[in-house]
């Protein structure tokens, strides 16, 4: 009996998986947290897994800020409550802590762009409900001297993961460009709530091919860590000025401060 002739796109699903055998054969996959060997590429082993805090409810209805108990639906924490933030709703994957610094790090600053992919996935499942009614994804962008220093833009990887990650006949159109980060505004690190602020203001426009399709629009704003909120804040006033209907945010960490 001949053999059937295999299909272009089943052919090359074999091949694929020959080769990830004969990979893994000779560098299996490990650990994105501690290098330990793992069964899949891009996983964490179950150590790691139990120690990465997971963004989950109960939290602040509006920015996600996790509450320590239930407080009802639509509950705002007290941030939100005295200054309600620019965008509409805030999602993380996960709480950034000494364990996610160690993943970001090296994804952000260490060429570990393989990173992004089990990231993305996590983004996806944490922002589900925004990347359902996301019309456009868009990454927060970066200016052009620190791309090209770093040679990719962290967000931009996170977004086109997330977007392929997004539940089936649901996924929104992925805009790499909307955004342009018009003037360098340096690190935001070391800068207070308010500083942050005034260093971003202004530093943002839509790219002129976008304006048109922004208007009447949900757009899903992509980034890394969400810190006190300056960027994506910033991000959403251009967009809304542009006509954008509503302005979400989604970003695989966030920063958690203490309540006092």
């Amino acid at each position: 009996m001949l053999p059937t002739r295999l299909s272009p796109a089943r052919l090359s699903h074999v091949c694929a998986k020959v080769g990830r055998l004969l990979l893994d054969s000779v560098l299996p996959p490990l650990c994105l947290g501690c290098n330990e060997i793992v069964e899949t590429p891009g996983a964490l082993c179950a150590a790691c897994w139990q120690g990465f805090a997971f963004v989950a409810p109960p939290y602040c209805a509006r920015c996600a800020s996790p509450f320590v108990e239930d407080l009802g639906r639509g509950a705002l924490c007290g941030g939100c409550l005295a200054r309600l933030p620019n965008y509409r709703r805030a999602r993380a994957a996960l709480i950034y802590d000494a364990r996610s610094r160690r993943l970001l790090l090296p994804f952000k600053h260490g060429d570990r762009t393989d990173i992004a992919r089990a990231c993305g996935r996590w983004m996806a499942r944490a922002g589900a409900e925004l990347l359902a009614e996301a019309d456009l994804v868009a990454p927060v962008p970066l200016h052009w001297r620190r791309l090209f220093t770093r040679r990719y833009n962290q967000a931009q990887l996170l977004a086109r993961v997330a977007v392929r990650e997004a539940a089936a006949g649901v996924r929104p159109r992925l805009a790499p460009d909307l955004l342009r980060r018009r003037r360098w505004t340096g690190s935001q690190s070391g800068l207070r709530a308010q500083e942050r602020r005034g260093n971003v203001r202004q530093a943002f426009d839509i790219h002129p091919r976008w304006a048109a399709a922004v208007a009447g629009k949900t757009v899903l704003l992509i980034d890394d860590v969400l810190t006190t909120g300056a960027t994506v804040e910033a991000c959403a006033r251009v967009l809304q000025r542009g006509g954008a209907r509503h302005v979400d945010v989604l970003t695989l960490a966030r920063v958690v401060r203490p309540t006092v």
